[in-house]
């Protein structure tokens, strides 16, 4: 069996090293060279994904063909389907959840509580919204954001122009949400299989810096009702976008005990990488068992806590080659590096993960090994 995944990143290097575990082999797809996941593998196209003949060859080299991101046109999908290979997700699922007003209003006619939310076409238009909503609100790019990259919390009128002319500068068009006065933001991996088979990992809590994912809790420290809710909504939005594989579901927690979805991200997700240790099964080693309809693995926690730290770029360079040694003498943390050239100011060029008897415990192994990777500003 030879799975194909289009993109090279670290989520990539991860699913290929679950399929190096399941005796899978892979065929990384990367605009290019030197990507981290191509150092893993012997098979690897290089070129843009729109190149026909690339994709062709591409195509031609796999049994099945997933992905690490969700920035890859469905259209493209679409092409290596046509070449009798299976893509999954299907393109048709991620053509919803790539375009995140698409996805919103799918997730809404489903009955799922989400943001209000409107198109806008024109700052105009975020005037409008802004009368009912109020301020502040949130102007999002449909397409291509991450990371808080694609997104604006505007404030008031004066604000829009400006918050405006800087999201339309990549070409995608906008919509508008509704400003969530959230207690706490939480996320819950979900795994689908072909057959609908569906499990979901515990939910865990997230803390942002800068808008990037800096710290993971799990479990979230909520109330057992509070989690249930964050699970069911999730489980039904993958049903409600017909997904397959693993997906992220990033959801805001309300004070008044009501639970909405935030984004879905339909491949494995930042929030979701503490499961390598702290979970039966990992969630990239889930995701290649539900895209090849395999049985799905248990996802209970290892340990009753487990926290993970994101490693983040502080400055604009070459990596340090030795920049972990030092965390390496931690005893407890698990150190993922992934192997990328450059760094970049908030990047995500790692991460570490440890576990306990609690949150507390968990957290403070994790924070002394991050504090000890040398990354200077």
């Amino acid at each position: 069996m030879r799975i194909g995944i289009l993109g090279g990143g670290q989520l990539a290097q991860m699913l290929t090293q679950a399929a190096i575990s399941l005796g899978v082999e892979v065929v990384i797809c990367e605009r290019l060279p030197d990507s981290p996941a191509a150092r893993y593998t012997q098979y690897a196209v290089v070129g843009p994904w729109e190149d026909e003949t690339g994709l062709t060859a591409f195509a031609h080299q796999c049994d099945l063909v997933t992905l690490e991101n969700e920035f890859i046109d469905a259209s493209i999908l679409e092409r290596i389907e046509a070449h009798g290979v299976p893509v999954l997700p299907r393109p048709a699922t991620v053509a919803v959840v790539q375009d995140k007003l698409r996805q919103k209003e799918r997730l809404a006619s489903a009955g799922l509580t989400v943001p209000p939310f409107r198109s806008v076409t024109t700052p105009n238009d975020v005037l409008t919204a802004a009368q009912e909503f109020g301020w502040p609100l949130v102007l999002k790019t449909r397409r291509n954001g991450y990371d808080g990259y694609g997104n604006a919390t505007v404030r008031s009128a004066e604000e829009v122009i400006l918050a405006w002319e800087r999201l339309t500068r990549g070409g995608s068009p906008l919509f508008v949400e509704a400003w969530v006065p959230f207690t706490c933001e939480l996320a819950v991996m979900v795994v689908r299989g072909r057959d609908g088979t569906t499990v979901a990992y515990p939910v865990v809590e997230t803390v942002q810096q800068n808008h990037i994912c800096h710290v993971v809790r799990v479990p979230a420290p909520v109330d057992a009702n509070l989690a249930a809710q964050a699970t069911d909504l999730a489980v039904a939005a993958i049903q409600a976008v017909d997904g397959v594989g693993i997906f992220g579901v990033e959801l805001f927690a309300l004070a008044d005990g009501q639970v909405l979805i935030n984004e879905l991200a339909p491949r494995p997700h930042n929030s979701g990488h503490y499961t390598i240790e702290a979970c039966v099964t990992s969630q990239f080693e889930n995701h290649l068992r539900a895209v090849l309809g395999w049985p799905l693995g248990p996802t209970a926690l290892r340990a009753p806590a487990a926290v993970m730290v994101n490693l983040l770029g502080k400055r604009n360079g070459p990596i340090n080659p030795s920049a972990i040694v030092a965390a390496l003498a931690v005893p407890g943390a698990h150190i993922h590096f992934y192997g990328k050239r450059e760094e970049r100011i908030g990047r995500k060029m790692g991460h570490i993960t440890a576990l306990g008897a609690t949150l507390a415990e968990a957290e403070a192994v994790a924070r002394r090994a991050a504090a000890l990777v040398t990354m200077p500003e």
